[in-house]
C-alpha cells in the first residue's frame, strides 16, 4: 500500500510539473505589466500551440520545418501547429468561454477578417498585447491604418500583424507601354482602346475589391469609413462619383459593357487569351506562377495607382484562456523578428509579403529584402508600402453587390 501511495505522489508531482510547465503562471495584469526578459523566463521549456489554416503545404512546411525548430534553439519553445479552420476554431472557444473554460488548449490563432470582429465581439482575445512586442515597437509602422484597423474593427493590441497581400492590376507590356496613374487615366485608355478592358462583377472578391477603391475615392478616401463603420445612408449620399465613373466607363468595356466575368478566373482566362489586356487581383505576387506555367504572358508586370492599393492584412492573435500566454508572446515576436518575415517572404516556402515597415529595418536586412528575386512583375516593396489602403467594414461589401446591379448594369 505504501508503494502505491509513493507512486500516486510521484505521478502527482510529475502531472503538476507538466502542468506548471505548459500554464503561465502570472495574472493577465501581471502578463501585460511583466518585462520582457520576464516574458522569455517564463516561456522558456514550455509549449506554445498554434491553431491555423492547414491548407497550403508551403505554409505548413514554413512552420513546421523553418520557425519551430529555431523557436526551440533560440527561445526554448516547443511550438506545435494544429490544423483547423479558423470559424471551427471560434466555434471551440466560444464553446470553452461558454463552459467557463478558464485554461484552453490553444495559444495562437491565425486570424482576421469578420473571424477577428466576431472574436473581438465576444470577448475571445487576450489583450491588450501586440503593443508588449518589442518587434513590433521596433519594425511595424503602427501608424498605419492596415494594421490600427482589421476590415474596419479597431485591432486595439489584439492581435499582431502577420503578413500582406495587395491589390495591384497586372496588364501586358507588350501591348500597353504605359499603364495609368489614376482613375482618369484609367478611364482614358479604356476609352482609347475599347473593348480591352474589363472587371468581374460585384459578387466575385476581385471585382468587389476594385469596385471598393472607387467607394474609397469617391468619399474622399477610407478614414472616414472607418471611422463610421459600416454607414449605409453616408455611402448613399457620397458615392454618386463611384457610379457615375463606372457607368461613363461601361460602353467601352469588354463586349461594351453587355456582360462581366462571373469571377477573377474568368477574367484572368480574358487575360491569358488576349481578348482583353488588364486584369487585377489580390497578391502582388500572383503573376509569377502563372507566368512559369504559360498562362500568362511573360511580358506581363503590375501597377497601382496613385490613389492607393487596397491590402488585406492577416494577424496572430492569442485566446482568452491560452495556458501558456506568455510563450504564445514570445512565439509572435519571432514570427515578426526580421529574419523569420525574409524567409516567409523568399519563395522557399511561402512567398508572401512581409509585415513590417521596410524602412524600420536594418541596412543590412534592407539589402536582404530588396536582394530577393520575386520576379519582375513585382512591384517593389517601397512602392507597396507607400500606396496601401486599409480594408473597411466587411459591410460595404455587401452594399456594393446590392447597389451595383441597380446603379451599372440595369441603368445601360
Amino acid at each position: 500500500m505504501k508503494r502505491w501511495i509513493g507512486l500516486l505522489v510521484l505521478m502527482i508531482m510529475l502531472l503538476s510539473a507538466c502542468s506548471t510547465s505548459e500554464t503561465t503562471s502570472l495574472s493577465k495584469t501581471e502578463l501585460l505589466n511583466a518585462s520582457w526578459s520576464q516574458l522569455e523566463k517564463e516561456s522558456s521549456n514550455t509549449t506554445v500551440r498554434i491553431f491555423m489554416w492547414g491548407g497550403d503545404d508551403g505554409i505548413n512546411r514554413y512552420i513546421d520545418e523553418w520557425v519551430a525548430p529555431r523557436l526551440k534553439k533560440k527561445h526554448s519553445i516547443t511550438l506545435e501547429r494544429v490544423p483547423m479552420d479558423t470559424n471551427e476554431i471560434l466555434q471551440k472557444l466560444l464553446t470553452e468561454q461558454k463552459a467557463k473554460k478558464e485554461v484552453g488548449t490553444i495559444d495562437i490563432v491565425w486570424i482576421n477578417g469578420e473571424n477577428f470582429k466576431n472574436a473581438k465581439k465576444n470577448g475571445l482575445l487576450f489583450g491588450p498585447m501586440s503593443e508588449k512586442l518589442p518587434n513590433v515597437q521596433k519594425y511595424i509602422d503602427r501608424e498605419s491604418l492596415d494594421v490600427q484597423y482589421d476590415f474596419g474593427t479597431a485591432v486595439e493590441g489584439l492581435e499582431a500583424p502577420w503578413g500582406k497581400v495587395q491589390f495591384v492590376f497586372l496588364y501586358d507590356s507588350a501591348k500597353v507601354s504605359e499603364p495609368p496613374t489614376s482613375f482618369e487615366e484609367l478611364k482614358n485608355w479604356i476609352e482609347k482602346n475599347p473593348g480591352k478592358f474589363t472587371y468581374p462583377e460585384a459578387t466575385d472578391f476581385t471585382g468587389n475589391a476594385f469596385l471598393r477603391h472607387l467607394l474609397y475615392k469617391s468619399v474622399g478616401g477610407p478614414e472616414v469609413l472607418l471611422e463610421k463603420g459600416f454607414d449605409e445612408t453616408y455611402a448613399n449620399e457620397t458615392s454618386e462619383d463611384m457610379w457615375t465613373y463606372l457607368r461613363e466607363i461601361q460602353p467601352s468595356l469588354w463586349r461594351n459593357g453587355e456582360t462581366y466575368p462571373a469571377s477573377l478566373t474568368d477574367l484572368d482566362r480574358l487575360y491569358s487569351q488576349g481578348e482583353v489586356w488588364m486584369t487585377m487581383g489580390y497578391n502582388e505576387g500572383r503573376a509569377e506562377s502563372l507566368m512559369k506555367e504559360g498562362v500568362f504572358p511573360k511580358s506581363t508586370k503590375s501597377f497601382v495607382l496613385e490613389t492607393g492599393s487596397i491590402g488585406n492584412t492577416h494577424f496572430l492573435a492569442i485566446p482568452f484562456n491560452s495556458p501558456n500566454k506568455a510563450g504564445a508572446m514570445v512565439a509572435i515576436n519571432y514570427f515578426l523578428s526580421p529574419e523569420a518575415q525574409l524567409e516567409k517572404y523568399s519563395s522557399t516556402f511561402w512567398g508572401e509579403n512581409i509585415s513590417l515597415d521596410p524602412t524600420k529595418l536594418s541596412n543590412e536586412d534592407r539589402q536582404k529584402l530588396e536582394s530577393m528575386d520575386r520576379g519582375d512583375s513585382v512591384l517593389a516593396p517601397e512602392v507597396l508600402s507607400k500606396h496601401l489602403l486599409p480594408e473597411v467594414d466587411s459591410g460595404y461589401v455587401n452594399w456594393i453587390q446590392e447597389n451595383w446591379l441597380n446603379e451599372v448594369v440595369q441603368k445601360k
